[in-house]
């Protein structure tokens, strides 16, 4: 017996971008609501919601000032709950991200943290004196530029933080932290929400005895600052391994929920984000494929690295974007090479995550510099760190605003909007909506695409086949990741399920796949 998790395919919201319902130009909860009838049309199974708690907006909502609350600018908690109902109420799951490595400077916990040396919450952060000459304790570096400990004048110490000085790191060694943390996710799986995904878990907690991070030889001119060390005592530690299970039985007190975590680790080291008896994450998340360049040999090969590094019983999952990264139009060079990644997202074994916007192939927007919202792009500008181009509002139609705001939009919407947005596509048989819903409908018709078992039938340079089965039913996905034809390896009579050059071509040409083809067949007989 498979779980909802297992079965079906998330799809992330940014909240600010997807839909605006009182024209502040900023995306809200009455807003998705209004569009959930798309998603169910679209096909997906859970929506995961980015942070849209009280913040001062520093980092957009991964800075938190109230666990417990919505912010205004998203909505009310009584727009959360009937988000919860109306996604029940249509058979979809909601998923709310859980941010447990730091707080807003702003949240009351901070606030007392710093009023005294003496304060009963002072350890519920990491303060440390300076070094003999005043400097930082260490070298540690923040992931957004500069270091990681900043100065508080009042009371004479530094504090950490992993990401912006306005994001302080909590203590996780302070039992008292865990338990109101505890509580926080109790809060929210008591009002319906069926899992969380965990933010940063990689670093929730450091070496206690503050070494310097040595330096990383890879290094170079034109990747983050941060990266100039490695992160050999703020990441990935043992001590954070065993604080998951911790995290897995408060979810487990509820019936049917999952939590995914988000672990920026080497593919081998995400079994421990498992668990050694998957007393851990359900799904820690797999990134390796946004990493891996876009070609059958070298994905064959992640796959199977992957397959083989997972723990007895771990369920597989795959990412190909999110609110991190440039968008797969982008980044892959096209729309041709997007098609082909959603072949290939929605047919591996495992749970996949969609970014919106993808669907209508959505690619990246260019901010100009007096338009740049993002704090990492501030901070250290000119490396094409930002983050604002895959940010930027979802396109429903080509009006003014795209449908999503009847203001100023927070980020621009970007050219192409007559091409790439929902109207235009929504009836259109060869467009990327169209391939998609395609896709999901045939994915949750089929139980050897959603719970099949994976086995690699061929790859060259040009070509990646697999087959995905369950029970007796086998189908054959074949991907072209080249700009030329090429021939598929002699199979017995096939016939096409699904082309990625729509509408599905006829039975005698399925021999070869036409350049950056991605194509699911099913035996004749």
């Amino acid at each position: 017996m498979y779980e909802w998790w297992q079965r079906g395919v998330v799809y992330q919201i940014y909240p600010r971008s997807f839909q605006d319902s009182n024209g502040d130009g900023i995306g809200d909860l009455p807003g998705i609501i209004s569009r959930l009838d798309y998603l169910v049309d679209l096909g997906i199974d859970a929506v995961w919601i980015c942070p849209i708690y009280p913040s001062p907006m520093a980092d957009f909502g991964y800075d938190i000032s109230d666990y417990r609350n919505v912010d205004p600018q998203f909505g009310t908690l009584a727009d959360l709950d009937r988000l919860i109902a109306e996604l029940h109420r249509r058979n979809l799951k909601l998923i709310l991200d859980f941010v447990p490595n730091h707080t807003s400077s702003e949240h009351p916990w901070f606030q007392a943290s710093r009023r005294s040396r003496h304060d009963p919450k002072r350890d519920w952060y990491i303060w440390r004196d300076a070094k003999d000459d005043g400097q930082p304790p260490n070298n540690w570096l923040s992931e957004f530029g500069g270091s990681a400990w900043t100065w508080d004048e009042d009371t004479r110490q530094f504090y950490y933080h992993a990401f912006l000085a306005q994001q302080p790191d909590l203590n996780w060694r302070n039992p008292r932290v865990r338990e109101a943390m505890f509580d926080v996710m109790r809060f929210w799986l008591a009002r319906g929400v069926d899992g969380y995904r965990v933010d940063a878990i990689h670093l929730l907690v450091e070496n206690e005895s503050l070494p310097d991070n040595p330096p990383n030889p890879d290094w170079h001119a034109g990747m983050s600052p941060a990266r100039r060390l490695l992160r050999m005592h703020t990441a990935d530690l043992p001590d954070t391994h065993a604080l998951i299970p911790e995290m897995r039985k408060i979810a487990d007190e509820f019936t049917a929920r999952v939590l995914i975590g988000e672990a920026s680790v080497p593919v081998e080291r995400l079994k421990h984000y498992y668990g050694q008896a998957l007393e851990g994450f359900q799904l820690p998340f797999n990134f390796h494929l946004m990493r891996t360049p876009f070609e059958a040999l070298p994905i064959a090969s992640l796959i199977r690295r992957y397959e083989a590094a997972l723990p007895p019983g771990g369920w597989p999952n795959w990412v190909l974007g999110n609110h991190d990264r440039s968008r797969l139009r982008s980044r892959l060079g096209g729309a041709a090479q997007s098609r082909l990644a959603a072949v290939l997202l929605l047919t591996l074994r495992g749970t996949p995550t969609l970014y919106y916007g993808e669907e209508i192939g959505m690619g990246d927007v260019v901010v100009e510099s007096d338009a740049v919202r993002d704090p990492w792009e501030r901070n250290v500008p000119g490396l094409g760190l930002g983050r604002d181009p895959c940010r930027t509002p979802m396109r429903w139609s080509a009006a003014a605003g795209a449908g999503f705001t009847s203001g100023v939009p927070w980020l621009p919407i970007g050219g192409n909007l007559d091409e790439r947005n929902v109207a235009t596509q929504r009836d259109d048989p060869s467009s990327f909506l169209s391939l998609y819903r395609n896709l999901l409908a045939l994915r949750r018709a089929e139980p050897a695409l959603h719970v099949g078992e994976y086995r690699e039938v061929w790859v060259d340079e040009q070509c990646l086949v697999y087959e995905r089965t369950q029970d007796a039913r086998r189908l054959l996905v074949a991907l072209n990741f080249s700009d030329t034809s090429c021939p598929l390896p002699a199979q017995e009579p096939l016939r096409a399920c699904l082309s990625t050059h729509a509408p599905v071509r006829t039975a005698e040409q399925k021999s070869t796949l036409l350049p950056f083809e991605g194509i699911i067949l099913e035996p004749c007989n």
